[in-house]
């Protein structure tokens, strides 16, 4: 009495069936099946990035982001820039 028999699974499944349809069930499996397809797909997509960035070490370098202040000796002061004349402070 521990186990479902077959006739039992055989009835949850009919009760499905009525409650959802079959059209339903179907639609279900199938975007089940686009969306593993699409995850083994972005999978590939980025084992390819990454090995790409493996055979180029400058690649993996990222860029500091717009707006950051430059090691000193590096970059230019951008109040010098705009007015040559007026003196480094």
């Amino acid at each position: 009495m521990g186990s479902f028999s077959i006739w039992h699974w055989l009835v949850v499944l009919l009760v499905i069936l009525l409650l959802f349809g079959s059209g339903k069930i179907s639609g279900l499996m199938g975007d089940v099946a686009k969306g593993i397809k699409s995850f083994k797909a972005n999978i590939k997509e980025e084992d390819g990035k990454d090995a790409s960035m493996a055979a180029d070490p400058a690649s993996q370098t990222p860029a500091p982001p717009a707006g950051t202040i430059a090691a000193p000796g590096t970059q230019q002061n951008t109040a010098q820039a705009a007015n040559p004349s007026r003196p480094a402070a």
